[in-house]
């Protein structure tokens, strides 16, 4: 505590003197490194008081001292600053926690009534029908930092918190019912989010029960999946925090790298539960977020470079997996083939034909037509005509080109069921695929089954328009030169472009 020079009126300084030592010392604890601790008049470092002062009632006399107890409220001109005072200090305490473990258990003094006045959970325990009359209270399950940080909040709203105690304090907050302390914590949280400690406070979001934070995690680990993998703190998470990201289809990450993430998480897993690291105890531990590894999406070539030889996959799952990336028509898998596509917002398309006619063949040419954007977007898919003569199913590889330099940005050799009808049907590229303005590029599709619809009255040129924002897209079509099958600006395949903004 810092040395202050007080002015004594005369006639407290007489009421002192006459009064001897003894009474001093019975009324003069001082604060010494943030908690109170009684000490006697003759332990303070204080030069002596004199027995007689001047008569002139105006006189006083000058004493340099540690601030004592007696007449400490006279310094404290508001409530909170008489409060803030009484922060982890002996001075009108009435209750002593014992927090933390073993060695690391602190004795922290507190008053019932500033407690009960900013905590209902004290306010019970203090008051309620099964209140407490202890003096010493029990606390091994919170952290000493953590606690004193809530009582600072408590008795002058001041917040303290940092990286190393915003967890604890977060629970500590939830503990007593603190909401406005919890805020304070989500939002240093919030502030201080990053790829890197992404899936920490995920696990952390979900046990304390913050949807808000853990959304924010989410998409931070959309926006940055290949950085928040990478982490430490990633082999860490839970099964259930695992299972909740693989579950999504905005990652923005191949999914071979995706499984070579879970790999990794499952031989840490393996450590922590005491198995030895071999594949099936991986394939143990991994439990349901096996399945939601997208194997389809990968290429062959990935597939059978990482988990075709993993071990981890069965004999039956690895056939099943190659025939379905050689052989058409495609082997049911039970793994989801649905794209993930990293982007969020509403996904859009556009319809460039005007009527839909019937009999358009295929001979193994491609259907292809060139376009061209206002504005970046990225396209995920097309819809395409299906057959006239009922329900068929269809092989086909779509591709986006860049007409300048001829390279292939986007494709997939998949397949599509159809109904007979004249709608269209998705075919989705395996990962988005970035348009850039005033570019040109080429629509591919190349179908095997029987004559499909087409499309007539084609537009050159059609314009998106979102609904909430009134952002327009404006697609402008052109006939692109070389062998189509006949897909032109005014009639053909491709009908529609599924992309995001």
């Amino acid at each position: 505590m810092e040395r202050r020079i007080i002015l004594i009126p005369f006639e407290l300084n007489t009421y002192l003197s006459s009064a001897g030592p003894s009474a001093t010392a019975a009324r003069a604890p001082t604060v010494a490194g943030g908690a109170a601790t009684n000490m006697t008049a003759s332990s303070v470092e204080s030069p002596n008081i004199p027995s007689s002062l001047p008569s002139s009632p105006a006189s006083a006399a000058v004493l340099v001292y540690r601030e004592p107890v007696y007449n400490w409220q006279a310094t404290k001109n508001t409530v909170k600053e008489r409060f803030a005072f009484l922060f982890n200090n002996e001075v009108l305490s009435d209750v002593h926690f014992l927090v933390g473990k073993g060695m690391g258990v602190q004795r922290i003094p507190a008053h019932r009534f500033a407690l009960a006045v900013g905590s209902a959970v004290f306010d019970a325990m203090f008051n309620g029908g099964m209140a407490t009359t202890s003096t010493e209270i029990e606390l091994p399950d919170v952290e000493p930092a953590a606690f004193l940080a809530l009582l600072k909040f408590l008795y002058s709203d001041e917040v303290q918190i940092g990286p190393e105690t915003v967890m604890t304090t977060l629970y500590t907050a939830k503990k007593y019912a603190v909401p406005a302390l919890e805020a304070h914590c989500v939002e240093f949280l919030k502030k201080n989010l990053r790829a890197d400690n992404a899936f920490m406070l995920l696990t952390q979001a979900r046990l304390f029960d913050e949807p808000q934070l853990a959304s924010l995690c989410l998409e931070n680990i959309d926006k940055n999946t290949v950085d928040a993998l990478a982490a430490e703190g990633f082999t860490d998470i839970d099964l259930d925090t695992l299972v909740a990201v693989l579950e999504r289809d905005t990652l923005g990450v191949r999914e071979v790298r995706l499984f070579g993430a879970a790999v990794r998480w499952a031989e840490a897993e393996t450590q922590r539960q005491q198995y030895q690291p071999t594949p099936e105890n991986k394939r143990k531990v991994l439990g349901k977020a096996l399945v939601l590894i997208r194997f389809p999406l990968m290429t062959i070539e990935e597939f059978a470079a990482g988990p075709a030889q993993s071990g981890i996959l069965s004999d039956q799952e690895v056939v099943s997996l190659f025939l379905h990336f050689t052989v058409n028509p495609k082997p049911h898998v039970e793994f989801i083939d649905r794209p993930r596509c990293c982007l969020r917002g509403k996904e859009c398309s556009i319809t460039r034909f005007g009527q839909v006619e019937s009999r358009w063949g295929y001979s193994g040419t491609s259907d292809c037509i060139r376009f061209s954007v206002n504005r970046r977007i990225f396209v995920v898919g097309f819809g395409l005509y299906g057959s006239i003569h009922g329900p068929t199913d269809y092989q086909v590889n779509i591709q986006v080109i860049h007409t300048d330099s001829n390279t292939v940005l986007g494709q997939n050799d998949t397949g599509f069921s159809c109904d007979g009808s004249s709608n269209t049907f998705r075919v989705m590229f395996k990962e988005p695929v970035e348009i850039l303005p005033s570019v040109n590029y080429i629509a591919c599709a190349t179908l095997k089954g029987p004559d499909s619809h087409y499309g007539t009255k084609g537009m050159r040129k059609v314009t998106h328009e979102a609904p909430a924002t009134g952002t327009k897209t404006c697609f402008t079509f052109c006939y692109a030169a070389g062998n189509n099958n006949g897909t032109s600006v005014e009639d053909g395949q491709i009908p529609e472009v599924i992309f995001y903004t």
